[in-house]
């Protein structure tokens, strides 16, 4: 039985949440704060958290992002904030979802499964897999080395990081803010223009044609796409 940790002040919402994933056949467990979420986050095992944002003594935010740091788990952020910024910000610290309420329960446990299945099967391509393939692309995630076309090339650091980040966020539109805060952290002294600016040299070492690359794509007034 997989078992989810339900972070969320309101027990109302708690209790309906945790209801509708035990019928499931989930094993539900409830934290109402940040700090108490956190605790039992980090020294337990979980399968998927479910966190809201607005939280007392500690936000979702940064239980989010002290998560992320340590364990690779799905996290679904639930917030009644509709701004794209939130999205982005949450997303960008590590975040595989962003459910907005009010939402059905039944949307909660769909999207509970879906996250629970992709993970188990990327964690399957993990332990069978060495390298990480994509198109010509080899990548080596411990000795960080990068293959195109079977030769390798010399990636600095942050251009691995940026591609690897792409490649195991296939076909999502990625914007410059949530690359920038995941690799650079915005207290980094660099400016997010960095990001154009590395996304440019990733190209001219992976694409044949850089002017109009396959792969990795430019989505005007939105972002970035790797695509597979």
């Amino acid at each position: 039985m997989k078992r989810i940790l339900l972070i969320e002040d309101e027990p109302s919402i708690a209790k309906l949440q945790r209801d509708y994933l035990e019928i499931n056949q989930f094993e539900a467990h409830v934290q109402h704060s940040g700090e108490e979420g956190l605790e039992r986050a980090l020294n337990e095992e979980f399968d998927l958290i479910i966190l809201d944002i607005m939280l007392p003594k500690l936000n979702g935010f940064e239980v989010c992002k002290r998560v992320r740091a340590v364990k690779d788990i799905p996290i679904l952020l639930v917030s009644a904030k509709k701004e794209e910024i939130d999205k982005i910000r949450g997303l960008g610290l590590g975040a595989d979802d962003y459910i907005t309420k009010p939402f059905s329960p039944g949307e909660l446990v769909a999207r509970v499964k879906a996250h629970l299945s992709r993970y188990e099967r990327l964690s399957e391509r993990n332990h069978t897999k060495k390298l990480i393939k994509v198109h010509h692309i080899e990548l080596d995630k411990l000795a960080r080395r990068v293959f195109v076309y079977n030769q390798e090339v010399t990636f600095t650091t942050k251009e691995f990081d940026l591609l690897l980040f792409l490649i195991t966020h296939p076909n999502q539109v990625l914007s410059k803010e949530q690359l920038f805060e995941n690799l650079w952290g915005f207290d980094s002294t660099g400016d997010i223009s960095t990001v154009t600016v590395h996304v440019r040299k990733v190209r001219e070492k992976i694409e044949q044609n850089p002017a109009q690359p396959q792969y990795l794509e430019t989505i005007w007034g939105a972002g970035y796409r790797f695509n597979i």
